[in-house]
């Protein structure tokens, strides 16, 4: 399940890229900042900035708001035209209410695409792979979790011979990443932490199976990169951050480090959602709080990048 394509990105992979979002993540990071690619389900995302108060969500899902008129307006709406929610148990289905808003204030998020799709929408940019050594860059969620519609796809770039980068955590089968082997070209592995317990308490998930997955990989001679989120309150720190460099250092076959500092693009979206955003942090991170990570990292003898 796909839940956006962005194209024409200069990020997160070499030269010009087209960026496949798969919905669905195997861990659930406080600080997500892509909140809408943690389900594997279709979501229904809602800002009521944009809503005009046209009823055409009523008309398909009665009961998914309140009527608006005066005489049953119980405050839900506000002045400026929007209203502060959803009732979400209302909605059994959110097919049914693909694009049905006019003012797209009211959004299903994700949708299924065939392989043949999402080659046709790739191959609209192949101009820009050609000229650049760009090529696609698999997203999300966690796309070596999805299911055989990715292999599917992988197999079709290969005969293209479009390149592919994928974004990934690793948290996931084994099996699920040794079927990808030789078809990805640069695999962009997210390094969180080396403590288990604080990853744990943090993302919910498994540490010790991201480090033998990493081990696995980098063995098989997989071109890996590692990159760093820098997150205040989880792991920004030196002590934290250069525990990380060098359990790299001990992998012996990874030459890049990219360091991704914390931002807080995404925090509109839990609101949008019906959640709470409940990390505690809310500030950016600046890139001139990365000097001191990017140094030692150099003196480690990698080669690195701040952001994607």
């Amino acid at each position: 399940m796909i839940f956006n394509i962005q194209r024409y990105s200069t990020h997160d992979g070499e030269g010009i890229r087209t960026i496949i979002f798969y919905k669905g993540c195997t861990l659930h990071c406080q600080w997500c900042s892509n909140p809408e690619s943690q389900s594997f389900a279709p979501e229904i995302m809602f800002d009521e900035r944009l809503c005009k108060k046209f009823g055409d969500c009523i008309r398909v899902v009665p009961g998914i708001r309140h009527p608006f008129d005066s005489a049953q307006d119980d405050g839900r709406c506000n002045d400026d035209g929007g209203c502060d929610d959803l009732n979400r148990s209302a909605i059994s289905s959110p097919d049914a209410l693909r694009n049905v808003c006019m003012t797209r204030a009211l959004t299903v998020i994700g949708e299924e695409k065939t392989t043949s799709e999402l080659v046709h929408e790739i191959e609209k940019d192949l101009p820009f792979y050609l000229q650049s050594n760009g090529g696609v860059t698999l997203s999300g969620g966690e796309p070596l979790a999805q299911n055989e519609e990715l292999i599917s796809l992988l197999k079709e770039m290969k005969k293209r011979k479009i390149r592919v980068a994928v974004e990934t955590s690793l948290h996931t089968e084994w099996k699920k990443i040794h079927r990808c082997l030789g078809f990805i070209d640069t695999y962009l592995v997210d390094l969180k932490h080396t403590n288990s317990a604080k990853f744990k308490n943090y993302t919910g998930g498994n540490l010790e199976l991201i480090m033998r997955n990493l081990k696995k990989l980098v063995d098989s001679g997989e071109h890996v990169i590692i990159r760093i989120p820098v997150i205040p309150g989880f792991n920004h720190t030196k002590e934290e951050i250069l525990e990380m460099i060098d359990y790299t250092v001990s992998l012996h076959g990874i030459s890049e480090i990219h360091f991704i500092p914390y931002h807080v693009l995404g925090h509109e979206k839990y609101r949008m959602l019906g959640r709470n955003f409940e990390f505690n942090i809310k500030r950016p991170v600046d890139h001139c709080e990365l000097k001191e990570y990017l140094a030692y990292a150099h003196l480690k003898g990698f080669k690195t990048k701040i952001g994607g």
